[in-house]
């Protein structure tokens, strides 16, 4: 803990959910700005009147990102040259190494209402235009492509925030009314989902995750750069009451901010019935500066978790999931109190499992959440092409993805490790 926690004189503040915090510190200032994005084809029109008015012209061979396209590091990707390379051609999406991905992310909008000092600058970035976004119809295509023609088994829907999103219940309904028995689950960071939660469940959304990394106000308000934890909180009650659960809280810790809250953070999740999980800061963020040194480690936060609870290693396995899940028991008591994950994508790497495949929210096919290339998915969608072609466009994308961590090495700690050039917003967790 820094001098300025130290010496903070704490002062209790009540919160809902059964929370009481104090409050400390002010909020610090980071900045710098990077570009994102690129034209794109004009979207056709849709039921929500989002404006697609602009063109694109498409490089040789499929066009992949601009951001490859800008990053001398990250080599245009021609998804033929994939197939030439033992790419399959029917099936699921596999890869080189023998794994398959069920596990679909797709991301709404790269914008965000929250300023998170580990995602992005406090001036925010500049957003992708409406045009460059995925329409609800494309959203819909692609999720109809993936889980009907490629074998994916759940989808998470991921911003930037995708409450932004004014269209939102209609993606989702749209999901629903294609595939009736996919798990459908949303990240956010519950700002604004109190006013929005029981038409989410009725649209057909299964459960959520929610971003809180402290139960105080004012380091919410320094990590965040926004006030807004009361939002969030009343956002957390409305989607328990609308039945979106199980309910996971998802922390990113922070040496010297907010690592001293583990134990208040997984007491709190269990007494209301959430599922808590914490997440070692991985190196995504806007102003570049993530450093090893500052990480948590997952074999702390264990430690810290069990100076105050039993743990028991979750007798179902982990399988390919991100998250080493705890059964969580108060010393003493045999009764299972809840569940805690904790996601050690730095220090206990588990990319040899990983099931994982993301899409942008302007459509790009990402095969690793570290990669330094994309498939365009989107500009062959918009120019016609059918459900069999975009298969094997995401199969050859697919194909190629690396062994870990954006290369054939592991580890982010690494001396060569280069970071992508696109932030956590802009990728959709």
């Amino acid at each position: 803990m820094d001098a300025e926690h130290a010496h903070t004189t704490p002062r209790p503040v009540p919160l809902s959910l059964g929370a009481t915090v104090t409050t400390r510190g002010p909020a610090a200032q980071l900045g710098a700005i990077r570009t994102t994005g690129g034209p794109r084809p004009t979207a056709p029109s849709h039921e929500q009147g989002l404006a697609h008015d602009a063109d694109r012209n498409r490089e040789p061979g499929g066009a992949l990102g601009t951001d490859a396209a800008r990053d001398p590091r990250a080599p245009q990707r021609d998804p033929r040259a994939d197939r030439l390379l033992g790419a399959p051609q029917e099936g699921g999406l596999r890869d080189r190494f023998g794994r398959v991905a069920t596990d679909l992310r797709v991301s709404v909008i790269d914008k965000c209402n929250l300023r998170c000092t580990y995602c992005m600058p406090a001036d925010g970035m500049p957003w992708l235009p409406q045009s460059q976004l995925m329409s609800t119809d494309e959203i819909r295509r692609i999720v109809r492509v993936a889980v009907q023609s490629l074998g994916a088994e759940e989808l998470r829907i991921t911003g930037g925030e995708p409450l932004v999103r004014k269209d939102l219940e209609f993606i989702i309904a749209g999901i629903r009314a294609d595939n009736p028995d996919l798990p459908i689950s949303l990240t956010t960071n519950a700002v604004g989902l109190d006013r929005r939660a029981q038409a989410l469940k009725d649209a057909g959304l299964d459960r959520i995750n929610v971003s809180l990394d402290t139960l105080h106000p004012e380091t919410f308000a320094e990590l965040t750069r926004r006030p807004h934890l009361d939002k969030v909180l009343a956002g957390l009650q409305a989607a328990r009451a609308a039945g979106l659960g199980p309910i996971k809280i998802n922390a990113v810790l922070l040496r010297g901010i907010n690592d001293t809250e583990v134990v208040p953070l997984v007491d709190w999740a269990v007494s209301n019935g959430f599922e808590m999980r914490f997440i070692e800061d991985m190196p995504l963020d806007g102003d570049r500066s993530w450093s090893a040194t500052n990480v948590i480690p997952a074999r702390d936060i264990r430690a810290a978790i069990e100076e105050a609870f039993t743990l028991t290693a979750d007798p179902r396995g982990r399988g390919a999931a991100p998250a080493e899940r705890w059964e969580v028991r108060r010393p003493g008591d045999p009764v299972l109190a809840g569940h805690v994950g904790i996601i050690s994508s730095v220090t206990e790497p588990f990319c040899a499992a990983c099931s994982r495949t993301r899409v942008t929210a302007d459509g790009r096919i990402r095969s690793c959440l570290f990669s330094h290339e994309e498939t365009d998915l989107l500009t062959p969608l918009r120019d016609g092409a059918d459900d069999a072609g975009l298969a094997q466009i995401w199969r050859d994308a697919m194909w190629a993805k690396p062994r870990a961590h954006g290369s054939d090495r592991v580890g982010l700690a690494r001396a060569d490790f280069v970071q992508p050039e696109r932030t956590m917003s802009a990728i959709g967790g």
